[in-house]
């Protein structure tokens, strides 16, 4: 798991508790990579959430 800074959050996705975010990676060998994924519960800009893959999707 990598941590991942909320840059926005995009829009709700789905189900209510479903957020669409854009991230930076702040630690690893990607630091710096932006990545747009799902999140679930209460999430604002600024909070730091820890990401399971940070490969893109084909």
């Amino acid at each position: 798991m990598v941590a991942a800074k909320v840059i926005e959050v995009i829009g709700e996705q789905g189900h209510r508790t479903v957020r669409k975010i854009r991230c930076r990676i702040i630690e690893g060998s990607e630091e710096g990579k932006i990545l747009v994924r799902n999140a679930r519960g209460p999430i604002r800009e600024d909070d730091v959430v820890h990401i399971k893959e940070t490969e893109m999707e084909g």
